[in-house]
């Protein structure tokens, strides 16, 4: 299998380039093949479909919020369907919660827990999406991203690993990695800039550039499950470089 067959970008990372035409015809002249939704293209997804027909591209995915996910369950599902794809992830609860006590990260595991169950019966794969603030300790010594996963019990709720941000909440990946290989469907491919650079970009750097070792990581993160490996990047000073660059470095990577 090549690496473009799994490869992903997420479109938030091209975000500043405002019009959605311009973002895909700049991802797919990258060399990409898919893309990651974000939450409002579920909400105009067939002509979303539309334009990625048009560029030979597909969804492999999208994020969307947990407002959504509550208030319209059932259009996010007909979004998922007429956009091709089955993985959708949430990838952050508000800012105003992140500081919440141990029983409101519990209760959002069992809500996403319930939720993965129903979307499930429609062949729907919902999943958590982390990022550092997850991995405050809430409750003794457990994070939030461990309440989250234990009070989902047995359910269906799946892991989208944001490897770079368990970096930046100073956690060994690998470990995360291993701890929860049975819930992992996808991997975000990030880089982080070494200390004191790229400070206007929140400290992020394009894939291959930064400080991981990603040649190592993809085959940890493929290796536990992870069915797609999706290039992001938060705050790019120019979008159109870090998805080509990110994608040069990646198709080296033998898979």
């Amino acid at each position: 299998m090549s690496v473009t067959d799994i490869l992903s970008i997420q479109l938030y990372t091209l975000r500043s380039l405002e019009d959605l035409d311009l973002i895909l015809d700049t991802v797919a002249d990258a060399g990409y093949r898919y893309v990651e939704a974000v939450g409002s293209h579920l909400d105009k997804a067939s002509e979303v479909r539309a334009k990625l027909d048009a560029r030979g591209l597909k969804a492999s995915s999208s994020h969307v919020s947990m407002a959504a996910l509550r208030e319209k369950p059932d259009a996010i599902v007909d979004a998922c369907k007429t956009l091709g794809f089955t993985n959708l992830y949430m990838p952050a609860v508000p800012p105003e919660e992140r500081d919440m006590a141990a029983d409101g990260w519990r209760a959002l595991g069992r809500e996403l827990g319930q939720i993965a169950e129903r979307l499930q019966k429609d062949g729907i794969r919902l999943g958590y999406h982390n990022h550092h603030w997850e991995l405050k300790p809430k409750d003794g010594a457990k994070t939030a991203l461990e309440l989250i996963f234990e009070a989902a019990g047995s359910s269906p709720l799946a892991w989208q690993v944001d490897v770079a941000w368990l970096v930046r909440g100073e956690a060994d990946p690998k470990d995360w990695i291993a701890r929860y290989r049975d819930r992992i469907t996808a991997a975000h491919v990030k880089d982080i800039a070494p200390a004191g650079q790229n400070e206007d970009q929140d400290g992020w750097a394009d894939v291959g550039s930064g400080t991981l070792n990603w040649r190592e990581l993809w085959r940890v993160c493929r290796s536990a499950g992870a069915e797609w490996m999706v290039v992001e990047h938060d705050k790019p000073a120019d979008p159109a470089r870090t998805a080509r660059a990110s994608f040069d470095f990646l198709r080296s990577i033998e898979d």
